[in-house]
């Protein structure tokens, strides 16, 4: 019962796969081989247009560097207050783009478009004492499991339009928050007004795979240095390619999203239906929040169930009882239904 993060989950098989398979022979080096080649146009086809594509690393690092790319002096980029640039991130983006981040509340884990507005106006062009507006990142599925819908993203993209600010979205898990809406990669992104995508693999089945999409490719002539400058370029990137071939093949990363969305609705479901839990907030994607019953969550621990306990948000300060304490589960490809059945098993 391995609820904790989506992180913990291994790689899919066919994605292991496809990695072996690649593992031979030789291959022109620093995302310049056929295969690399391959995977970029996939992500144009993917995405309806031409596209920039560049492998990295780790989430972070893609948040970090689209937000470099886009910098100025004095810079300074607004995201949700609770957002993972702002709060798990080390302050690797503000390192990276030599800029600051300002916070921006709002409902549900997104920005609220009048408070966002509100926030740039601080920041004019001229402000050479207080900085200047940068860019404007959202987090898509957010923190707190919430998802934008095409609306919300369409209000946060008009606000960046009219002050001349790059979009962009955190997609660590925007496989998922893809399928909760149902809709196509270019409706909820280019078609948006979103200008660069942080598209995360690592958390949806494969071992180590992030893209850095910008959708407008002449916006993208300074990442090639950015990107090696941050040592994030690879040498044998074919194996940053070979997970995505394996990942997109047959739609196989919307079929793995489509799994932990589901896993994440039953565990919705069954707590919404027992005697020990409630859920904290409604959520859409594979993160599931609630408040259970202390004994229940020791129960659940003794029976090997992972998660992990929820700080109290600032907001709600009296969302929880002395006798409850509030946790996140995190389903994935690999969460099964009996993992489900046996972690609802203990709030009985």
């Amino acid at each position: 019962m391995f609820f904790a993060s989506d992180n913990w989950a291994g790689a899919h098989s066919k994605i292991a796969e496809r990695l072996l398979a690649e593992s031979g022979g030789f291959a022109a080096a620093y995302g310049t081989s056929d295969l690399d080649r391959k995977v970029e146009a996939k992500f144009a086809e993917i995405f309806e247009r031409e596209v920039a594509v560049f492998f990295v690393a780790t989430g972070t690092a893609a948040n970090s560097l689209s937000l470099a790319s886009v910098q100025k002096p004095g810079g300074i980029s607004f995201c949700h207050a609770e957002a993972h640039v702002a709060e798990d991130e080390c302050g690797a983006p503000d390192f990276f783009s030599g800029a600051r981040l300002a916070t921006v509340d709002g409902a549900a884990g997104k920005i609220d478009p009048k408070a966002l507005a509100t926030k740039v106006a601080r920041f004019p062009q001229d402000a050479v004492h207080h900085g200047r507006a940068a860019a404007v990142t959202i987090t898509q599925a957010t923190e707190i499991g919430t998802v934008y819908s095409l609306a919300e993203i369409d209000a946060i993209a008009s606000i960046s339009k009219a002050n001349g600010l790059p979009l962009h979205m955190d997609g660590a898990r925007f496989a998922n928050a893809l399928v909760a809406l149902g809709v196509s990669p270019a409706e909820m992104t280019w078609k948006r007004g979103v200008d660069i995508l942080s598209f995360g693999g690592t958390k949806n089945g494969c071992w180590c795979a992030e893209a850095i999409v910008f959708f407008n490719p002449a916006q993208a002539k300074e990442m090639h240095f950015i990107r090696k400058r941050a040592a994030q370029l690879f040498s044998k990137s074919r194996f940053i390619a070979a997970q995505f071939d394996g990942y997109f093949e047959g739609g196989l990363w919307l079929d793995l999203a489509r799994h932990s969305n589901h896993m994440a609705d039953r565990l919705r479901a069954g707590i919404e239906q027992a005697a020990t839990a409630h859920l904290a907030w409604p959520t859409a994607s594979n993160e599931v929040f609630a408040i259970i019953s202390k004994s229940a969550a020791k129960t659940a621990e003794d029976k090997g169930a992972k998660f992990y306990e929820w700080p109290i948000p600032e907001s709600q300060p009296d969302l929880v009882s002395e006798n409850e304490t509030l946790i996140r589960l995190v389903t994935s490809f690999a969460t099964t239904d009996d993992d489900v059945t046996g972690f609802l098993a203990c709030l009985a």
